[in-house]
């Protein structure tokens, strides 16, 4: 029997939103050339899926594709800012087992700016409020933490733990995915405490989850002050993205898009087996972007299990005691705040890339598809 895999699904580039960290807007996909219910039908057996975008709630066939994705996968989330409340109201009694994560990037205020949305915190608030009032348990936050919403980042957890939800935590991140090569974060000790902080607050917690999840985060503390990932990264063999047009790729987090085949025109056995696949996955072992988001970390703590799990037992134990967890445990952060490393030094091992060209990310193949047509509307 074939192994299952982790994946995502890229439904749209096209996004109502107009987020400081990724013009993916710029660069939406087309409606008559995004993935189809027959390439959708094609996908392999998998454990977990992320739907996402672009915005996924501007695809009005959203319903049909998660009733065929569920009978390939055993769990469905769907990333989204919210803005469509009653979309997501609607297709969330239809499938009161699907996850929603709505991105929050902090208060009222903050969020606001960031994503670019007027009015974006109330509706995303309230839709988060609607889904849990109807009893669905897999709802949450997710929020990009940058020098902007920092601050924000205890309280909007106090928030979501008050209500019960899940919350989700990211750095900025440069790729072909969010069309930017700029994004850094400035004043990394700042940012860092901060995740400190909410470290410190998840391990107080009664729940075994939210004690890995504080692993996650000080594996972002370690991200952000552009050192080696925490745990290897195992993207393209056990888990993969599949975008609008239909290319199969290892991840999100890539400079360039690494693409492993096309869905729309290949069998996945042909796609997954092929010696593009092949080429594509000797880059990932190569990859020296040391990204650290959710949609590869959650495998390779799966699979690595011990590793977290030790430095879990270890500051639950510590905080049992009283003991709390320090961002000057790793010892990059001792050497910044000691003179030994300079800012600059530090801004050139970051995801932000001083030299690189932003780029869409679309595949020669993609290119073709959106020939003469105006690729900057928004659907």
């Amino acid at each position: 029997m074939a192994k299952k895999l982790n994946g995502t699904v890229i439904v749209t580039y096209r996004c109502n939103a107009r987020c400081s960290m990724c013009n993916r807007y710029k660069c939406p996909s087309k409606p008559e050339e995004e993935i189809s219910l027959e390439t959708i039908k094609k996908l392999p057996e998998m454990y977990f899926t992320n739907i996402t975008g672009g915005e996924p709630f501007i695809r009005t066939d959203l319903k049909d594709i998660v009733s065929e994705i569920y009978k390939k996968s055993e769990r469905i989330v769907i990333s989204t800012n919210g803005f469509f409340t009653e979309r997501i109201v609607d297709l969330a009694k239809e499938f009161p087992q699907i996850g929603i994560r709505i991105s929050i990037e902090g208060l009222e205020q903050t969020n606001n700016e960031i994503r670019g949305l007027q009015n974006g915190y109330q509706r995303g608030y309230s839709a988060l409020k609607k889904l849990r009032e109807m009893g669905m348990k897999d709802v949450g936050f997710g929020m990009t933490v940058q020098d902007r919403n920092a601050p924000d980042l205890v309280p909007l957890y106090k928030i979501s733990d008050e209500m019960g939800m899940e919350f989700a935590t990211a750095s900025l991140h440069n790729s072909f995915y969010f069309v930017e090569a700029k994004n850094i974060i400035y004043d990394r000790p700042m940012v860092a405490k901060n995740f400190e902080n909410l470290v410190n607050e998840l391990l107080k917690s009664k729940s075994p989850k939210k004690w890995f999840r504080a692993y996650f985060n000080h594996g972002l503390v370690n991200y952000i002050y552009g050192q080696k990932r925490l745990l290897p990264c195992d993207m393209s063999f056990d888990t993969f993205f599949i975008d609008p047009y239909g290319d199969v790729m290892p991840c999100n987090g890539t400079k360039d898009k690494e693409v492993m085949g096309n869905l729309n025109r290949q069998t996945w056995d042909k796609l997954w087996n092929s010696l593009e696949a092949e080429e594509v996955r000797k880059k990932v072992r190569h990859c020296d972007h040391d990204c650290w988001m959710i949609g590869s970390v959650s495998p390779a703590m799966h699979k690595y299990i011990w590793k977290p799990a030790t430095w879990v037992a270890a500051h639950k134990l510590k905080s049992i005691f009283g003991g709390k967890y320090s961002m000057y445990e790793n010892k990059i952060c001792r050497d910044y705040r000691d003179g030994k490393v300079s800012k600059e030094e530090l801004d050139k091992c970051s995801t932000c890339d001083m030299c690189a060209v932003v780029n869409n990310g679309l595949s020669e193949a993609s290119k073709a598809q959106l020939a003469g047509k105006a690729g900057k509307e928004i659907g």
